[in-house]
């Protein structure tokens, strides 16, 4: 699938997880450590405003770590994305972005990010809050080809954004792969998934 119809679909989906996503389900714990869903909440609606800003080529002012989102977040956070794919659809990725106050990096880098970002998020979500996995197999696996070419081992370990790789099969569907890639274990036992 081309990649607009990838970040449409990815968006599309997580803004439904969101919605799905009870008041009194907000303590609940996540698979990101130390989140709560309420937390993971708040950074997923702070971050997709970094990401709008950062590809209609302005900057978030704000610190997305303070963010607090609030009762109606599945509107904020549609409105953020509906920007996004518009932006990358407008201005296209052959170009320098910034995002969050740091420095300038590629758009396809910053693309492949935002993929990345809601298309797990929105798992953890989903897993943390009894939904069900809404993301196709397609989308989890060119997903998963977007994070192998742009998560450097770097950026994984202790205090770090990313764990260790978690082992799985590679018979495994692309959606465990990927959480497995990204540091996260498929079967978290909260995961309705499994």
């Amino acid at each position: 699938m081309d990649e607009i119809e990838l970040l449409s679909g990815v968006l599309t989906k997580t803004t439904t997880v969101v919605a799905g996503v009870s008041e009194d389900q907000w303590r609940l714990p996540t698979p990101c450590d130390e989140l709560s869903v309420h937390e993971l909440m708040n950074h997923m609606v702070g971050w997709v405003q970094v990401f709008d800003a950062g590809c209609h080529g302005r900057t978030y002012e704000r610190d997305p770590a303070e963010y607090i989102c609030g009762h109606d977040a599945s509107a904020e956070f549609a409105k953020a994305a509906r920007s996004i794919v518009a932006g990358w659809e407008e201005h296209g990725f052959n170009r320098q972005v910034r995002i969050s106050g740091g420095g300038m990096m590629p758009g396809v880098m910053v693309f492949n990010m935002t993929v990345m970002e809601y298309l797990a998020h929105g798992w953890d979500l989903a897993s943390a809050t009894g939904q069900a996995n809404p993301y196709a197999e397609a989308e989890a696996a060119d997903a998963l080809k977007l994070a192998k070419v742009t998560l450097p081992p770097e950026y994984r370990g202790e205090g770090m954004a990313f764990g260790a790789i978690v082992p799985v099969s590679g018979e495994a569907p692309a959606i465990d792969r990927l959480i497995a890639f990204l540091g996260r274990d498929p079967a978290w036992a909260g995961s309705p998934n499994r």
